[in-house]
């Protein structure tokens, strides 16, 4: 058994979260391309975001992704010892739910920052930058992310190589990374990092162990930012800039990392993210069903969800547990006294933020791009549209296509099972398979679509596409 003590030094190393890791040391900070006079405020944030390093240590270099797939299982490594240093890549790229970046051909990945010396470390985009139909989106849910197996796969390679192990390394031996492919055990990191510091982020090793309720998340849509007021599924932290560091909180960045030399780095990340706007359907939409689905839709679902044009709202309307029905398991991840622990601290302004402490259950998300951003629910558990609007037909277990879309049903492109297939064995195996039966992970609730009629939801799905 993993004592305490081991958990706690595991979780003070480990600098990473799935959710936003940006990597570096002093001296790849100094070798960051200057801005450019004319850049914008939101280009700053998007350079920042895939090129500045702010946590001490990469994950692993060049030459160990180079190599590791000499540790995939058959007939995979087979095909790619026979493939040329630019297939591998590619299928390894795809193994692990990595993207080029759009509109630069350096071949370096979206999800990663990648340093003179070859260096990787993730960054933000590893959750929030994913490809729809082949093409790669940043801030689109990455559910093809595979961050479990990629770091196990990292971790042997460099064992075989005799390379020096990292944070990421050991850390995942003790907190899982999330348990299915594009899913993310980010919550967690953030529970335990702000746990050993106090209100003016001083590390104090010395506090006790806080609870650790381990469980898997989608990310959401990053251009759903400009629209809140309030954060996080359960609305709890209200919107700002200092919120997007919390997850840098490794032992080695002192308070004034956060509260002088990054702070304005991280208004120009938040103006990146306001900035972006959903994507628009490029796929045929029949204009007088989405009509009589926009009628339909906001008299049965704008009043959590708002409207859309010109005149269109928002009202984030924080849903009750019993009233959404949905997993309960990320809600009560979060304990009061830990919301109530980041509102006094300097993330939340000294209690000048808006923290909510016991928020009533989970915001009803803006649906702006909802077409794209499959899967549903804040434990992305429903595959489509289709199956969002059909609570009885949502299936238990579901395996998606690597670039395929469903356009009817309007999400991925999956194959369903009634249960996980007795011949799945293999863990990373398990992982490209999403099963509802697990701990978290559960399809039920949002059952709200039963007040229409089969005819109001097929045009509502119509709606939809549209947005």
């Amino acid at each position: 058994m993993i004592c305490r003590q081991t958990l706690l030094n595991v979780a003070l190393l480990l600098g990473l979260s799935p959710m936003l890791a940006l990597a570096a040391s002093p001296d790849e900070q100094s070798s960051t391309r200057r801005p450019s006079p004319a850049e914008t405020a939101a280009e700053r944030g998007y350079r920042l975001l895939t090129e500045k390093a702010y946590i001490p240590e990469a994950d692993f270099d060049q030459e160990t992704f180079d190599n590791v797939w000499r540790v995939w299982p058959e007939p995979l490594r087979s095909e790619a010892e026979k493939a040329t240093p630019d297939e591998r890549r590619a299928m390894a790229f795809s193994r692990y739910g990595l993207t080029t970046r759009p509109g630069d051909d350096s071949g370096k990945p979206l999800q990663y920052v990648v340093d003179e010396r070859g260096d990787w470390t993730m960054n933000c985009f590893a959750c929030h930058g994913g490809k729809l139909q082949g093409k790669t989106l940043p801030g689109l849910p990455n559910s093809h992310f595979a961050l479990q197996t990629l770091t196990e796969e990292i971790r042997e390679t460099k064992v075989r190589m005799q390379k020096k192990l990292t944070r990421m390394d050991y850390g995942s031996l003790v907190i899982p990374l999330g348990n299915t492919n594009g899913a993310t055990n980010a919550v967690m990191f953030g529970v335990v990092l702000l746990a050993y510091r106090d209100k003016d982020l001083v590390v104090h090793t010395d506090r006790p162990m806080p609870k650790m309720v381990h469980h898997d998340m989608d990310a959401p849509a990053w251009w759903h930012f400009r629209r809140k007021r309030q954060i996080y599924i359960d609305g709890f932290a209200e919107k700002g800039h200092r919120p997007l560091m919390q997850f840098m909180l490794v032992k080695e960045n002192g308070p004034e990392k956060f509260m002088h030399d990054w702070d304005d780095e991280f208004r120009d990340i938040y103006a990146y993210l306001e900035s972006l706007e959903p994507p628009r359907n490029p796929h045929k939409v029949d204009d007088q069903l989405a009509a009589e689905g926009k009628i339909a839709f906001e008299a049965h679902c704008a009043r959590c969800h708002g409207t859309y044009g010109e005149d269109g709202s928002y009202p984030e309307v924080n849903v009750p547990l019993k009233e959404i029905g949905t997993d309960p398991v990320r809600y009560h991840a979060l304990s009061p006294e830990g919301r109530a622990h980041y509102g006094q601290s300097w993330f939340g302004r000294y209690g000048e933020s808006n923290t909510i402490d016991r928020p009533p259950g989970y915001v009803a998300p803006p649906l702006d791009g909802v077409w794209a951003s499959a899967p549903y629910l804040h434990n992305g558990s429903v595959p489509t549209l289709w199956h969002l609007l059909h609570p009885d037909g949502r299936p238990q277990v579901w395996r998606r296509s690597e670039n395929g879309y469903d356009t009817d049903r309007v999400g991925l492109q999956v194959e369903t099972f009634d249960a996980l297939p007795d011949e799945v064995r293999d863990a990373k195996e398990r992982r490209t398979y999403f099963d509802t039966s697990r701990f978290g992970m559960s399809n039920a609730g949002h059952t709200f679509p039963d007040e229409l009629d089969e005819s109001q939801k097929r045009a509502v799905l119509e709606y939809l596409k549209t947005l």
